[in-house]
């Protein structure tokens, strides 16, 4: 009797362990078939875990017209936005280049943007050369962006073509600025080395400039600019045209497109000053910003637009909303409320 008993409880155990076996295999297997997806390049749709409603929204640096921009984007988005757990901080950071690469990694999840970056972003081309970014999506146009390259009196500098060996702000690296920065001054026959080069934004540079420690600064801005206003209380300014074979060169070789900054933009102009311009748009994360949250962002921020004191919100209107997307996925959330509105099919 002791025997059997003794049989059966050793035969039970065994059993167990099978059991346990067959149970541990079977939930390695999906983890494996995961591995396997990840070696081959594929990747999951975002899930309901995935997304996020405490966000954060790049800017730029704190002397241009994104941040202080951006801080008043992000108080209308939190003071009108009604879905649950949701707020946004308006962060600084490089601007457009940099934010849509912290969106590829997950660390930012609303950009502003220059149009253009974003194209190629999602083409991998210039700054994104071989690294097309997919996960984000348009979501309305912010204001136009005018390039004004700026010095002042006393330096001998009349042409952007006289910058050859003078020290000039460029722009933080990963911004817009920069990156038209060094397409004007290519277009004008200046290579990297033929001029000091600083990465800082307008609003510092603007500081140096005024101090004598910079020559000349470019900034992609809203028209006008009031760090260039606030410059022109301490110093005479004068912003330098984009013209001629230059400016063909740009429009041929960018989507940049010519613009002439009216004499009455600024106080200190006599006369019209031609230059390039481009888009400002606002962009989010598609793998951290779920379809819902993204239609309620896009409706609160243009539906109240008129809360926004900062002079570059006068162009965050529904008329204007689809500025700057030609080319662009659309977030989805986006998309559905402009088709909601009429504005696609």
């Amino acid at each position: 009797m002791k025997k059997k008993l003794l049989f059966l409880l050793v035969s039970m155990f065994a059993f167990a362990i099978v059991l346990a076996a067959c149970g541990t295999a079977d939930d390695d297997a999906p983890a494996d078939d995961a591995d396997t997806g990840a070696d081959e390049g594929t990747s999951e749709e975002a899930t309901d875990a995935d997304y996020l409603t405490d966000l954060q929204l790049g800017t730029g640096s704190t002397g241009g017209t994104y941040y202080p921009l951006g801080q008043e984007m992000a108080n209308v988005m939190n003071d009108h936005v009604e879905y649950e757990g949701f707020n946004v901080s308006a962060v600084s950071s490089g601007a457009s280049v940099d934010n849509i690469a912290q969106i590829s990694r997950g660390e930012m999840q609303l950009g502003m943007s220059v149009h253009l970056p974003a194209l190629d972003a999602l083409n991998g081309e210039g700054e994104f050369d071989g690294i097309p970014v997919t996960n984000f999506g348009f979501m309305g146009h912010i204001y136009p962006e005018v390039m004004q390259v700026v010095t002042v009196e006393g330096t001998g500098i009349t042409s952007i073509a006289d910058l050859e060996g003078k020290r000039v702000a460029i722009g933080p690296p990963g911004s817009g600025t920069q990156a038209a920065a060094r397409l004007i001054l290519e277009a004008y026959g200046l290579e990297d080395g033929d001029y000091d080069a600083f990465e800082e934004g307008f609003g510092d540079a603007a500081g140096r400039l005024q101090d004598g420690q910079l020559d000349a600064t470019f900034g992609l801005l809203g028209l006008p600019a009031g760090s260039v206003n606030e410059l022109a209380t301490q110093r005479d300014v004068v912003i330098l045209p984009v013209e001629g074979e230059a400016l063909g060169f740009i429009e041929e070789n960018s989507g940049y497109e010519h613009l002439e900054i009216p004499a009455d933009a600024y106080d200190f102009l006599e006369e019209p000053v031609s230059t390039i311009t481009a888009y400002a748009v606002l962009v989010g994360s598609t793998d951290q910003i779920s379809e819902e949250l993204a239609y309620e962002i896009t409706k609160a921020l243009y539906e109240n637009s008129e809360n926004i004191t900062h002079q570059q919100g006068e162009h965050m209107t529904i008329d204007n909303v689809l500025n700057g997307s030609n080319g662009l996925e659309f977030h989805p959330g986006a998309e559905r409320y402009f088709e909601e509105i009429g504005l696609l099919e």
